[in-house]
């Protein structure tokens, strides 16, 4: 509930944006207010050109957030397709598909991203096509496998012979059954997201300036650690807790599904 209660904040705040809670402007310099430690006028301190760190933390909420739920997006549309796909239509077509998705997983992602990112150069839209065009590949193992045990259950056999087509089978029957899996795994996707944007954007890949993410802040927090190392602190914290949150409750609802499957 905790968890639940810190995204529901965190969600809020983007959307509203920091005029919500803050009075300053993520983006107005102050030169007199230039490295001020956290106070109760700036809470998270201001940064080298005085701006409100609270304020751009929330502003680079609202990106990373952004970038990690079209991302998602993608990730449903290729995986959820691949994977149904394959494991509806089964013998050599599936061997294929499936042989595919093994030569791709075996190759490292992070490093795939950071190539397609230098192709495609920065942007909040090329960094979210690059997430979700490299980290569908677990999506579609996860429904390739409920696909291949759904297929095979009394209704679908029914409506395969009261002449329903393939994709009315796969849209009306075995993708909404699969739902829970698949929302689960876009639960655990969404902190890789962030953190793949994070991470893009710590090391001078991600969103261009004046742009700022949280990887963003935390990678300009780096070259002050030592002499004001809130700099630092506030967005790896930001990050590390909105991960542990979007992991803790999809966690949660994966227990919560394989009781629910124990009792039926």
């Amino acid at each position: 509930m905790i968890s639940v209660v810190w995204l529901l904040i965190l969600i809020l705040a983007s959307v509203l944006g920091p005029k919500c809670v803050t009075s300053f402007s993520p983006d107005s310099p102050d030169y007199d207010a230039v490295y001020q430690p956290p106070s109760r006028k700036h809470p998270a301190g201001t940064d080298s050109l005085g701006r409100d760190m609270l304020s751009r933390l929330i502003a680079g909420g609202r990106i990373s957030l952004r970038i990690a739920a079209m991302a998602s997006l993608l990730n449903l549309l290729l995986g959820v397709s691949w994977g149904a796909l394959s494991g509806y239509a089964g013998g050599r077509i599936d061997q294929v598909m499936m042989r595919i998705v093994d030569v791709l997983y075996g190759l490292p992602t992070i490093l795939v991203v950071i190539l397609l990112m230098v192709y495609l150069d920065q942007g909040i839209r090329n960094i979210y096509l690059a997430i979700g065009l490299t980290y569908w590949l677990n999506m579609a193992r996860i429904v390739r496998g409920e696909t291949l045990a759904i297929k095979q259950m009394e209704y679908i056999v029914a409506a395969r012979s009261l002449g329903a087509s393939s994709p009315r089978i796969i849209l009306s029957h075995i993708i909404p059954n699969a739902s829970a899996s698949i929302f689960v795994t876009v639960m655990f996707f969404i902190p890789e997201a962030i953190f793949a944007e994070a991470f893009l954007s710590y090391i001078g890949l991600g969103v261009p300036a004046p742009g700022a993410s949280w990887g963003t802040l935390a990678s300009e927090g780096t070259r002050n650690l030592q002499s004001y190392p809130y700099l630092m602190w506030y967005p790896a914290a930001v990050i590390c807790i909105t991960m542990l949150a979007f992991n803790i409750v999809g966690d949660d609802l994966r227990r919560r599904w394989n009781k629910q499957l124990t009792e039926t």
